[in-house]
């Protein structure tokens, strides 16, 4: 998906998630509105039931039962009513006290929040334990090892690389790039490592076979330009020696380098020898000797100084880039396939390490332990959140939360009602303290 795709899905994407909230926010208040007409209806039954009864002309005891249970109910419904509309807001607009309680403590209910957050999930034995519990090392690791895994995020990652080179591709950021490798590069002491280089070279034999390479090269190269070697001669030569001397001595040098180009191809040759001797020495000389030392690393800041090597130190930072926005641009690009076989041997390497898992999961725990001793901070942003939250929004949220719930209260006070008083009316019946 090009950057142009991206940019409009974004936008696609917040739209979705505030229309999902909205969708649940719907809901919410569509369930509030339906749970408050039943509780509402029902408290209007027992109202109805109650005065229902005064219709009868001469009420015997079922009628009363009924006036009573009604009765009740209708009290409880009501004083349900009273409190759980008290929480949000005052009931029928009248400044009844304590009333209105949600935004009317909003500071303390921000501190309640943000001192229960603190105290309940942010103490180190609480976090550690979950923790240990869901082993997240373990699963982030097994979910990268899936065979799916690492091909999605290799593919987000090269789809997010385009932009964020692009951004690195300016000259301020060249300029830094060229310095700092030409600092890094002259801070290092190059002549041991370079003795070090040689010194396995010569052990290994790897410097008696590039040798006998450049030998090889040497030798071929002359014969394939002998005649150019015999007119170079030629030409400077004295105009009054004859040609023919000319090309007897272009021939005897010529010779003469082959017959030492051959002896130093020889393994057991004195030539070769010598150059064993004096490659041996040059390796203690690196290692060991401050002049040498001293002249390597001079002559290696001479070399980064000049203008042309700071150019291309200049110049390897913009065709990184170059190249890797080209492979980017390719129908499958080596870059993602790169990024996508490190994070596949990566997961399986940390799988097949108990160790490896074991600093995953303590690194965690670093990491959520630095969230706890911090807990009284975070403890104070929850409550300055809460205590910025507007009362009208803030009342409305928890009214769409819990509110719906709520309701049930009024219905089950209402019925609860009904048959105390209904009991109450049929015990004293019973008891015969009426008539």
């Amino acid at each position: 998906m090009s950057d142009g795709e991206s940019d409009l899905k974004r936008p696609a994407d917040a739209a979705w998630q505030t229309a999902g909230r909205s969708s649940r926010d719907a809901e919410r208040r569509n369930r509030l509105r339906q749970n408050r007409l039943y509780a509402t209806g029902l408290l209007a039954a027992m109202g109805a039931t109650y005065f229902s009864t005064y219709a009868v002309s001469d009420p015997g005891f079922p009628a009363l039962l009924i006036r009573a249970g009604a009765e009740g109910g209708a009290v409880g419904g009501l004083a349900d009513w009273f409190a759980i509309t008290a929480l949000f807001r005052r009931p029928l607009g009248l400044p009844i006290p304590h009333t209105a309680i949600v935004p009317r403590s909003k500071e303390r209910i921000g501190s309640a929040v943000g001192l229960f957050i603190e105290e309940n999930f942010l103490t180190r034995e609480v976090v550690l334990r979950r923790l240990r519990d869901a082993q997240l090392g373990h699963r982030a690791v097994a979910w990268l090892a899936a065979p799916d895994k690492a091909p999605q995020i290799a593919a987000s990652i090269a789809r997010s690389l385009p932009r964020m080179l692009r951004a690195l591709d300016n000259p301020e950021l060249h300029d830094f790039v060229r310095r700092s490798i030409g600092e890094q590069v002259g801070r290092v002491d190059i002549a041991p490592v370079l003795g070090r280089l040689l010194e396995t070279m010569a052990t290994t034999g790897e410097a008696d076979r590039l040798f006998d390479t450049a030998t090889d090269a040497a030798l071929s190269w002359i014969e394939q330009h002998r005649e150019d070697i015999y007119r170079i001669v030629g030409e400077r030569s004295r105009w009054w020696i004859p040609k023919a001397v000319d090309k007897r001595i272009a021939q005897a040098i010529v010779d003469g380098v082959n017959e030492l180009l051959t002896q130093l191809h020889k393994p057991d040759s004195d030539a070769r020898r010598q150059f064993r001797d004096a490659l041996t020495q040059l390796i203690d000389e690196l290692v060991r000797s401050p002049e040498r030392r001293a002249q390597i690393d001079a002559a290696k800041n001479r070399l980064l100084s000049h203008p042309d090597v700071q150019n291309w130190l200049g110049s390897l930072w913009r065709n990184a880039l170059a190249a890797a926005l080209r492979d980017l641009e390719q129908p499958s690009p080596r870059t993602q396939a790169t990024i996508e076989k490190l994070l596949r041997a990566t997961a399986h390497a940390v799988q097949a390490d108990p160790r490896a898992l074991a600093q995953i999961e303590a690194g965690i725990e670093r990491i959520a332990l630095t969230i706890v001793v911090r807990r009284a901070e975070i403890s104070a942003i929850v409550a300055d959140v809460v205590r910025g939250w507007d009362e009208r929004s803030m009342t409305e949220r928890l009214e769409l939360t819990i509110g719906s719930d709520l309701q049930y209260i009024r219905m089950s006070g209402t019925l609860v009602g009904a048959s105390v008083g209904a009991l109450l009316f049929a015990a004293v019946h019973l008891l015969g303290l009426v008539d």
